[in-house]
């Protein structure tokens, strides 16, 4: 977590020139953040290295979403040609530490994610690329491409496109609201002194596509990286549909994107301990497992958990690439 080179210029040039860099966190992208220090006040350097990242879509969306009242980080200076943005401070209340420390805070607390997504998507979707067949079967091949091989199974690749091409049609071209796609509790900060909606800071929605309303619920509520009682999840639910107005078969929609997105953590992680050499992701799989299968138990995914009990059998699911790994 050293500065970039190219920071202390680019911090002069806005006029943050001699503040002092600290490291803040990475992700599990190339991108690193800093924070930045000057005298009676502070920001957050993003650093989002060309040609691996490229920072004009967190921009984009960023000033999106400012421009509909949501409180993504204000943009204070860019430098695209280094990938170097300084955004608005959040602060240190991250949802998933302030729940932890605060358990009686839970319920209220996802009760404003879940009218904050109602607000947005009371707006059509902005300008993004379309939640579309190709961005859903790409992420579900994750499974077939990276935790097959790794748990040591030849999987039907034929066959798996195929049962999600059988369930997942309709949703193939619903494009009605914008996808923030990694909305969950490590990415919600809440700004200090700030109530309700207007204190829930968004972040890591750089991929945003335009699709349907229900994959953000799910992000939020089957979060891979800490447990969501299911009375809460089925409230939440509950709440966001009362909220939004949701109509059809809201559900089955909630329980086709819970599989997909899970499928492709499940090849997310195995990707980032096998290729990118961070094994600790591989914690979280048999919670996300979990997940897939209470997903896969919903009639409407027939097809898919066919494929799944014909492909990887129950010995190969949950925890059981963990404890291959710590061999």
């Amino acid at each position: 977590m050293i500065p970039p080179e190219a920071a202390p210029a680019f911090l002069d040039a806005h006029g943050w020139g001699g503040a002092e860099i600290r490291p803040l966190a990475g992700d599990a992208s190339f991108r690193r953040y800093f924070r930045v220090h000057a005298p009676g006040r502070q920001a957050v350097l993003m650093d989002a290295p060309p040609p691996h990242e490229d920072p004009r879509p967190f921009i984009k969306v960023a000033e999106h979403l400012c421009g509909l009242g949501f409180r993504a980080p204000e943009i204070l200076a860019r430098d695209l040609e280094t990938g170097l943005v300084l955004i608005e401070d959040f602060g240190d209340a991250r949802m998933r530490e302030v729940i932890d420390a605060a358990p009686e805070a839970e319920h209220r607390i996802y009760a404003d994610t879940m009218r904050l997504l109602a607000r947005l998507h009371r707006h059509p979707a902005m300008d993004v690329p379309a939640y579309d067949r190709a961005h859903y079967l790409r992420e579900a091949r994750l499974v077939t491409e990276w935790y097959c091989p790794a748990i040591g199974i030849a999987a039907d690749q034929a066959g798996y496109d195929a049962a999600w091409d059988a369930v997942m049609a309709d949703l193939y071209h619903d494009h009605r609201v914008t996808v923030l796609r990694d909305y969950h509790a490590e990415n919600i900060m809440l700004i200090e002194g700030v109530e309700g909606l207007d204190g829930l800071g968004l972040l890591d929605f750089q991929d945003a596509l335009a699709g349907h309303p229900a994959y953000d619920v799910v992000s939020m509520l089957q979060d891979a990286r800490r447990d969501v009682a299911e009375p809460l999840e089925a409230q939440m639910l509950a709440l966001y549909k009362y909220e939004a107005g949701a109509e059809g078969d809201f559900d089955t929609a909630y329980a086709l994107l819970g599989a997909q997105r899970n499928a492709k953590i499940v090849g997310i992680f195995t990707r980032l301990w096998q290729r990118d050499g961070k094994p600790r992701y591989l914690d979280y799989l048999p919670r996300v497992w979990g997940y897939l299968e209470r997903d896969l138990a919903h009639p409407a995914l027939a097809p898919v958990r066919d494929w799944f009990d014909a492909n990887i059998p129950p010995e190969k699911r949950g925890g059981a690439l963990m404890e291959m790994a710590a061999r």
